[in-house]
């Protein structure tokens, strides 16, 4: 875009530049901070998706068991208070 100001030219010349090495700049940034955070991921020694599947299933599991014996826990305990001697 050329105008009759010179001035005008230059500096609109310089913005350009300006927002492409930023652009380059963020560029980078970006690249350098992914690969700093696969390093990171990588030594947490995350599960898989399956292994957190497996896991998860095992845990609902667990958890629907426990209500279970709760229940039987308060049947049980209903029954012997029907079988103990009233307290004197």
């Amino acid at each position: 875009m050329q105008t009759r100001n010179p001035l005008l030219d230059d500096l609109a010349k310089v913005a350009a530049g300006a927002a492409g090495a930023l652009s380059g700049v963020r560029d980078e940034v970006e690249a350098r901070i992914r690969d700093q955070l696969a390093k990171i991921l990588d030594g947490m020694n995350l599960p898989n998706r399956e292994e957190f599947d497996v896991v998860r299933a095992m845990a609902v599991a667990a958890r629907e068991e426990n209500e279970a014996l709760k229940a039987r826990i308060v049947e049980l305990e209903a029954r012997l208070a029907k079988l103990a001697p009233p307290a004197s």
